[in-house]
């Protein structure tokens, strides 16, 4: 038969149907001979039941299987294969520094239930950590017990709460951008509250004069990312604390975008009181299909109290252990300590990089950021015309009058060789296309995929 057309313009990933693939003849294997008396089909059941043949069926060899499934496992796509420009994942190299580290025998064989004086150097590196992204965020504590960012959320959300109910009154909403992450609201209904939305305005950020008319002593805490799910710095940040502060509140801080301002600008000087941080985004740790994450939480004094314990501390001989006397935590969060692989991995990043080589990180991903935006302006409507950070997001309004839509553009991408930006989020941008390529990619790789967009 003759070989089908090529499915997609890939150098490799092209493969045909099996049902292509088969020619009369071919078998995978033979069946012994029979011991026992042959009888037909049509013996055994009523003939009308039977079918002569089975249209389209393949005929195939062992091999011809093999090979076919084979070729497709090669296609999983991976950061170690080419750029995964997901907006709001961060999806950057992982470095294989960091893997070796995590697996020292000392770091990966060490169980978490060994006596402390056992594992003081697993608590030194928890104990950096905690220092590193304290200092990085100017924060003044941190947790690393969190498993992931929506579990950082979490954790975050049910601090506030105790702050307000050892204050009398542990509040009942919490305010929430309408540009946020979908795990925003989800957290703030686990841990109790009623969620009110704030409305974006035309520049793409918080719509201050409307989140005023929503404050009031009923109010927890606003939940902000910053720069936001738009790729946005909040530029207003500083008075909407300041605002919310002044009527008891709190200023909850979703740290997903931290790649953006590292070395550059701390939450904590901007009035934050609380923040997740997602290693798994910002400090290379792997998102590994799913896990493990993890999302260390930072905190300033007014809520230290409050944090999950047992808390890492450092004793006057030089030596690091757990406390629980922590009359005010609201308990673990997790067992054991977090994931100590994610925390070894995350400071060999930190220290590797150093305090100028982590600003750097954040200058070079909001250049390329940048650079695909200069590069896609006009060809693909910008969803605000505010100045990118670390993403851009598009809309796919010039391609729908052609009856183009994110879906198509997403998968011709992948015809291309290229893993699909983030689609149809955030959700107030009508057919969204959000990139993020990180300061991982080179130009050559970035005109790539510029190209790929305008083919």
């Amino acid at each position: 038969m003759s070989k089908p057309e090529r499915t997609s313009t890939h150098f490799s990933m092209n493969e045909s149907l099996l049902f292509e693939e088969g020619s009369p003849g071919r078998c995978a294997f033979d069946l012994p001979q029979l011991d026992v008396p042959r009888k037909e089909m049509s013996e055994l059941m009523d003939p009308e039941l039977l079918r002569s043949e089975i249209p389209g069926m393949p005929e195939l060899s062992e091999v011809d299987v093999i090979r076919h499934f084979t070729r497709l496992s090669s296609w999983n796509y991976h950061i170690d294969l080419g750029l995964y420009p997901l907006g709001s994942c961060t999806m950057k190299y992982n470095p294989k520094i960091n893997e070796r580290m995590a697996r020292l025998e000392g770091f990966a064989l060490a169980h978490p239930y060994l006596p402390g004086e056992m594992i003081q150097g697993a608590l030194e590196v928890q104990k950096t950590l905690e220092n590193c992204l304290a200092q990085i965020s100017g924060m003044d504590a941190v947790t690393l017990q969190p498993a992931a960012g929506a579990h950082g959320e979490l954790t975050g959300i049910l601090m506030v709460r105790a702050y307000h109910q050892s204050r009398g009154n542990p509040r009942k909403k919490i305010l929430i951008p309408d540009s946020a992450h979908g795990t925003n609201p989800a957290s703030a209904a686990i841990a109790g509250y009623v969620v009110e939305s704030v409305p974006s305005n035309n520049r793409g950020t918080i719509d201050s004069g409307e989140l005023r008319k929503l404050v009031n002593d009923d109010v927890a805490a606003i939940m902000i990312t910053n720069p936001n799910t738009l790729g946005i710095f909040e530029s207003e940040i500083a008075g909407i604390a300041e605002f919310v502060h002044a009527h008891g509140a709190l200023v909850y801080m979703d740290g997903a975008n931290l790649n953006a301002m590292m070395g550059i600008t701390r939450p904590g000087d901007f009035g934050i009181d609380v923040l997740h941080i997602n290693l798994h985004k910002t400090f290379t740790t792997p998102h590994g299909g799913g896990g493990p994450g993890s999302g260390p939480v930072a905190v300033k004094k007014v809520l230290e109290p409050f944090l999950p314990y047992p808390v890492i501390q450092s004793n006057a001989n030089g030596s690091y252990s757990f406390n629980y006397d922590r009359p005010h935590s609201i308990g673990k969060v997790k067992a054991y300590n977090g994931q100590f692989g994610m925390h070894v991995r995350a400071l060999c990043y930190i220290l590797a990089n150093g305090a100028e080589g982590l600003k750097e990180v954040s200058e070079v991903a909001v250049l390329n950021a940048n650079y695909i935006r200069s590069k896609l302006k006009d060809a693909y409507a910008l969803a605000y015309d505010s100045p990118s950070l670390h993403e851009v997001v598009f809309s796919d309004r010039l391609q729908a009058r052609k009856d183009v839509h994110v879906w198509d553009i997403a998968k011709r991408l992948m015809d291309y060789g290229f893993h699909p930006p983030t689609v149809s989020f955030p959700l107030i941008v009508p057919g969204a296309i959000m990139i993020e390529p990180t300061e991982t990619e080179s130009k050559q790789e970035l005109d790539a995929f510029i190209e790929a967009m305008l083919a």
